[in-house]
């Protein structure tokens, strides 16, 4: 009976050092016989750790193909060239059937304007009004052209308590995990902006310290009906020489190109000293030499060889006097059919308030209000349907919509189908177990998609039967139907060469193997031998045009 073998077994010693070093990988490799090993590894909670994967899984294959290769330089120091590996791993394959039509739907933010349409007259709903009631009419005059059964997140702001006559937001950002449709110019160094789960960075280094200037810019912000305007930011910077090196800038007359434009620079009383970690809440600064202008904010960063600053800011708002109040950021889904927008039952997204309601510390999801890597969903989700939802019964179902921050991929939306069994919520299984191989190609380990394959008794007489009615295989043919080996005895006149050797496992694999194969296949082929002695040798192949030929 024929039987592929995917998964490698351990041939030879394993040699496994506990604190590798790169000389040791650039010796190995160096060496004209490295040591080759064969292995099945399975990732551990620990290896999840060390790879910075605390969800427990990869986001993707590719994830998994980008850091496993110096994870198994680190586990296998002194395997070099033709040593594989093949590893186990949690993938995440996405949620249940139809959580995807939520998490990829059109998402709308309300405005000011928008809650003044519903008669807030407010920067959010107040606390007796209901959302859900209030948003179809706000979605019947701002999405154009909607289409039958089109889903959109509507996402708002809610006042927790009774608002009073204050200071209130007329423009916010929070860079929770996005540049919230700023723009970043980058004008020198390969450093510069990047998006965190809960503030925009600016940093110049990388392993050492580089040269750079990048630009964060605002969209427009219309102030032409606003007075008496004040502007706020909530930043932190560290490791900074030269403060002067990052600027709060605006401008009157930007119109895509920041050379060109008038940049004023703003210059608060309480900023950061440079050289800590900690938060500096700006003063409410007078704002009001733009009342009645459209302007574009900039922050500005430069760094040298010799001062790279980091600059973390976490929150930037433009007030003015109107109602105020402590609010929390929620949503809900809407569905447009027959001709009005419906709230769609079924689906919750989590709110600010579902996130803080999980714990507020740092490493708990009301830290930066979504899951992420390092915080699973699993480990919160069931208790907090149990407290929310502790009537539900037996197949009860409800979809569960959630803000997560993946450090390889960024801010996203990501949900799962909850349903209570024997009285207990559950959530649908995400992950699946499979499986990756990899090879060392004398450099660095690489996926590879070897097959390994033992040749048994009816492969030799299935290219036995195949070959022997041609040229110069006669004899050689017959003898390994007859042997169930091949002759490998230099100058016998039933001697297998190399050459032949390949012809054959063409043979075999391209008529019994694998005759559907695709191109790139590789595979080792195991086969018994004759030298005067008998013995095993290897084979490796590769397909190409159809036919297989020599690695």
């Amino acid at each position: 009976m024929k039987k592929i073998v995917y998964l490698l077994t351990i041939l030879g010693t394993v040699f496994i050092g506990c604190n590798p070093m790169e000389d040791i990988h650039n010796d190995i490799d160096n060496q004209p016989n490295p040591v080759v090993g064969q292995d099945e590894y399975t990732l551990t909670a620990d290896d999840y750790a060390a790879l910075e994967l605390g969800f427990g899984s990869f986001d993707s294959e590719d994830q998994a193909k980008e850091l496993l290769p110096p994870f198994l330089s680190d586990k296998y120091p002194v395997w070099g060239n033709g040593s594989a590996v093949v590893v186990g791993y949690n993938l995440y394959i996405g949620s249940a059937e139809g959580v995807s039509d939520y998490t990829g739907a059109d998402s709308y933010s309300l405005t000011n304007e928008d809650y003044a349409l519903t008669g807030s007259d407010a920067f959010g709903f107040y606390p007796n009004v209901d959302p859900v009631e209030e948003i179809p009419a706000v979605l019947a005059a701002q999405v154009d052209m909607p289409t039958e059964g089109q889903i959109v997140l509507a996402r708002y702001k809610q006042y927790v308590g009774t608002p009073e006559v204050g200071l209130a937001n007329v423009y916010e950002y929070n860079f929770d995990g996005s540049f919230e449709d700023w723009t970043v110019v980058d004008n020198l160094g390969a450093q510069g902006w990047t998006s965190e789960a809960a503030y925009a960075e600016g940093n110049g280094y990388d392993g050492g310290q580089f040269a750079n200037e990048d630009w964060l810019v605002s969209p427009e912000l219309d102030l032409t009906d606003e007075s008496n305007l004040k502007f706020q930011i909530n930043q932190a910077i560290n490791y900074a020489g030269d403060l002067s090196l990052m600027k709060i800038l605006v401008a009157t007359d930007y119109s895509g190109d920041v050379a060109t434009a008038t940049w004023t620079e703003i210059t608060l009383a309480n900023a950061p000293l440079g050289d800590s970690n900690d938060w500096f809440l700006s003063e409410e600064y007078d704002f009001s030499a733009y009342d009645g202008e459209t302007i574009n904010i900039a922050f500005k960063y430069e760094s040298t060889d010799s001062d790279a600053g980091r600059w973390r800011i976490d929150n930037v708002a433009v007030k003015t006097l109107g109602v105020t109040g402590d609010r929390t950021s929620a949503g809900a889904y809407f569905m447009f059919a027959e001709g009005e927008w419906e709230a769609v039952e079924g689906v919750y997204l989590l709110s600010e308030m579902d996130f803080d309601s999980m714990g507020e510390g740092f490493g708990q999801p009301g830290y930066y209000n979504n899951f992420s890597s390092s915080i699973s969903p699993n480990d919160y989700m069931p208790q907090f349907m149990a407290i929310n939802y502790p009537f539900g019964q037996d197949d009860d179902e409800m979809i569960v919509i959630y803000d997560y921050f993946s450090s390889s991929s960024g801010a996203q939306l990501r949900g799962n189908l909850y349903t209570v069994t024997d009285g207990a919520w559950e959530a649908y299984s995400s992950v699946i177990e499979t499986t990756l191989q990899f090879g060392h190609d004398g450099v660095e380990w690489v996926p590879d998609n070897t097959i390994r394959y033992t040749l048994t008794g009816d492969d030799f007489t299935f290219i036995s039967e195949a070959l022997i009615n041609e040229p110069g295989y006669e004899g050689p043919a017959e003898s390994c139907g007859n042997y169930g080996n091949f002759d490998r005895r230099v100058g016998n006149a039933n001697e297998w060469t190399d050459e032949m050797l390949v012809v054959a496992m063409d043979v075999l694999l391209n008529g019994s193997v694998d005759p559907n194969a695709e191109e790139g296949q590789k595979y080792v082929m195991t086969f018994a031998i004759y030298n005067g002695s008998a013995g095993t040798e290897d084979l490796a192949v590769i397909k190409e045009g159809g036919s297989w030929v020599a690695q």
